[in-house]
Order: structure tokens, then sequence, then C-alpha cells
């Protein structure tokens, strides 16, 4: 497959590989969204459609799911009387590429904030990341949730560990502090995910978390570039820019301005948190996707039927 992900119809989602999703997100220029939800949460409409089913519809080409236990998943939405895999059949609804978040905790890392507790369904470990393979996720985000004690390097160690164990696409860094006292992102820790090897560097977007602004962001982005000259889509390595303190539901002129600043300073890939009851605001969603790549991709993207 050559294409950009601008040009993907549903059967290319559901066929594509880790590497050609990667070479294709790439080709798009800047253009890919990816859009967070909690899907046990009751979605955002009603149990008459799933948030993912929303997100794709408001312009999302990535779903990511977050505080999901991978032993328990539960998805509000689903069909009663399902007896597939939910994750397959989310794929197949929606037409898209999905994903899941996997915890780093570190137990001895210093909290700003007390601890939150999570279960070990969303826990990364061997047994996480095989689930992750056998329930068909196309990527995984090594990441923390709000006072969940993820450090940097509880991070760096789980994508060592996520490159024996897991199939597709690794996504890892911190959107947020996560209740830990230490710096969210900065061109060191980035260094330090890439050369282990992450496929997707997670970075906040700017204006989303203190003392991370356009500059640190081009630092970063110029390191990668550079990383990534002569060699092949399977070394190189990708941007997401996050959108995850809250700010997924701010007004649509603050999420045109980081959107578009992501954008400008070489973002590969745009993340838009889950804030609102678990899903980011559908208007948020088509907003981001319009600045980003106008109209008319928008609205070919948001028009093609899952039967192409």
């Amino acid at each position: 497959m050559n294409k950009r992900l601008l040009d993907f119809s549903a059967s290319d989602f559901l066929k594509v590989s880790p590497l050609e999703l990667k070479q294709a997100i790439l080709a798009s220029e800047g253009r890919t969204i990816m859009a967070e939800n909690v899907p046990s949460r009751l979605p955002y409409m009603g149990d008459a459609v799933t948030n993912a089913e929303l997100e794709r519809a408001a312009g999302a080409d990535l779903i990511l799911f977050n505080a999901l236990d991978l032993f328990e998943p539960e998805i509000h939405g689903v069909p009663d009387d399902l007896s597939e895999n939910p994750i397959t059949w989310i794929k197949r609804a929606t037409g898209r590429a999905i994903g899941v978040n996997l915890e780093p905790v570190d137990i001895d890392a210093p909290m700003n904030e007390s601890r939150a507790e999570i279960s070990i369904g969303r826990i990364v470990s061997p047994k996480t990341l095989l689930k992750a393979n056998e329930l068909g996720f196309s990527f995984i985000c090594l990441t923390g949730n709000p006072g969940t004690g993820v450090s940097n390097n509880a991070i760096l160690n789980a994508i060592k560990l996520a490159k024996k164990h897991f199939e597709g696409l690794i996504i890892a860094g911190k959107m947020h502090g996560a209740g830990v006292d230490e710096p969210v992102m900065n061109l060191e820790i980035a260094k330090k995910f890439i050369e282990i090897g992450v496929d997707i560097l997670l970075v906040p977007a700017p204006y989303t978390v203190p003392y991370f602004m356009e500059q640190d962001l081009r630092e970063i982005v110029d390191y990668v570039k550079d990383f990534n000259k002569g060699k092949t889509i399977e070394d190189k390595v990708l941007i997401l820019t996050a959108n995850g303190t809250s700010q997924d539901s701010s007004d649509q002129d603050t999420i045109k301005k980081i959107g578009l600043t992501s954008k400008a300073c070489g973002a590969d890939i745009q993340h838009i948190g889950d804030s609102f009851n678990g899903m980011c605001l559908p208007e948020n969603i088509f907003a981001l996707g319009q600045a980003i790549r106008g109209y008319r991709h928008q609205i070919i993207m948001l028009g093609r039927s899952n039967y192409r």
C-alpha cells in the first residue's frame, strides 16, 4: 500500500500493516487527527452509538481508548447481543485504526498529589501487551492518566518491553505530569525515547502544559528530522502533539491555535483528549480537522462510506 492517510478508505484502515500505517501518516504531512475516549463511560449521545463512532463522524482518523481494562474490556454502545471481539466490531463500525493506552506506573516516583490506583488490566506488562495483540489494537500509547504515578523512566522501560511483546506501533510520552514531580517533556527525555526505538514520540502540544512552548517543540522536531535522515520507515520516528489537559473542551479558537501551532512546528499527528465526560466535543474535532487540513480533505474523509 502506498497511500497518504488522507486518501484512506475504511477497507484500507482494516488491512493496513503497522509500517504502512506509519508511512501513510508521515505522507499526510501533519494532517492526521487522533481522538481519545473512555469507552467504559456512558456515550456522549447515549447507548445508541459509541463514542468512537461519534469521533470518527467528527473527523478522527485514529481512535485511542483510555482507561480500558484489557482483561475485562467494557465498551458502552456496542450491540447487546455482540458475540465477537468488541475491538474488531469497533474497527469495522468506524473504519478506523484503534489503539489503547497502557500505563507504566512507577511505584517509586516522587508524587505531587495523591496516587490514583488503577486496575492491572490498564498497566503495561507482558500480559497486557499480549492481550492488546489478541484484541487487535493497531497501536498502543504508553502514557499516564492524572495521578497515576507514571514516570518518564518507567515509560522508557515500557518501550523496551513493548518492543518485545507488541506487534503494532508504539507511541510513548506524557501529556501532563501524571502526578509525578518531574519535567513532562524536554529534548533530553525525547532523545532517550527515540534512541530506544519508539515509533511515535508523544509530546505535549504547545499551550497545554506550563514551560512547553513552540520553541521547545521545534527543538525536538529538529532533532527528530535529523535522526530520521537516511532511515527506513521502520526506524523513523514520528511526532504526536497531545492536547490532553482538558483543553480539548476549550473554545474553538483555542483548539485551532493549538492545532496550527503544532502543525507549523512539524507534528505528524495531533491528539485531542477525552475530558468532556469521556470524549472530546465533536465540534472541536471537526474544528481541528478543518483548521489543519481544510474543508476539502475534511469533508471527503467524513463522506467516504465504510463500503469503500
